[in-house]
């Protein structure tokens, strides 16, 4: 009985997180969408309130308008004119008291996160951690610069540790580049390796393709 229990947990349960997980960005992206009307029904007309109201109840529109939304504040800030029209607003942002201080330190970590010339997160790597002998997976974010820099001989890189099964949380660590042993699967291979506590294990890397050598050419008379 407990064998077939957790057979059958093994079949139901992934399917169960990843419906729950959908259903919670689905609730999120509603009430941004609810927000978003109740902005709109503030300003237009009393009589347009009853066709604004009916936008409510349409399946899918939420999603939609979230991902229209992403998509055009991509393009708008990718050209001239919304380059400068985030400088202004960042500029604004930064001058509101206690404001200033989550949004620039959201922005900055989003920013070397997600930015395509940075290196955080690009680099899956093996560590010793937390003692000599004990081995985890940990995730280049850098190198340290300022101050901290000063203080250390050699070369070093700043790394993410994170914990399992919850990626979200872990530890920060700076380690000689001599310690650490780079790898060669992918972010997302090492992501799903640190969540699967192991279970899930990468594929090996494949072999390099070498290439015969050309049979040598004949001479024609």
């Amino acid at each position: 009985m407990k064998k077939y229990i957790i057979a059958g947990l093994l079949v139901w349960l992934p399917l169960a997180i990843t419906i729950w997980v959908l259903l919670w960005l689905l609730g999120l992206m509603d009430g941004i969408f609810s927000w978003l009307l109740s902005i709109t029904q503030a300003v237009l007309p009393v009589g347009a309130d009853a066709s604004i109201e009916s936008l409510r109840h349409i399946p899918g529109l939420s999603v939609l308008v979230m991902v229209a939304m992403v998509l055009l504040s991509g393009v708008f800030v990718t050209n001239i004119f919304g380059q400068w029209w985030m400088r202004q607003w960042d500029r604004l942002m930064s001058r509101i008291p206690i404001v200033n201080a989550i949004y620039s330190s959201v922005k900055q970590v989003s920013d070397t996160l997600f930015s395509s010339s940075g290196n955080a997160f690009r680099e899956a790597v093996l560590v010793q951690y937390p003692h000599a002998g004990s081995w985890t997976i940990a995730f280049v974010t850098g190198k340290p610069g300022a101050e901290v820099a000063a203080h250390l001989d050699g070369e070093h890189v700043s790394l993410y540790v994170p914990t399992t099964p919850n990626p979200t949380s872990g530890f920060f660590l700076i380690m000689p580049r001599s310690q650490v042993r780079p790898l060669h699967m992918s972010v997302d291979q090492a992501l799903k390796y640190i969540i699967s506590m192991g279970v899930v294990v990468p594929p090996p890397p494949a072999p390099p393709v070498t290439l015969a050598p050309r049979p040598p050419a004949v001479a024609r008379n």
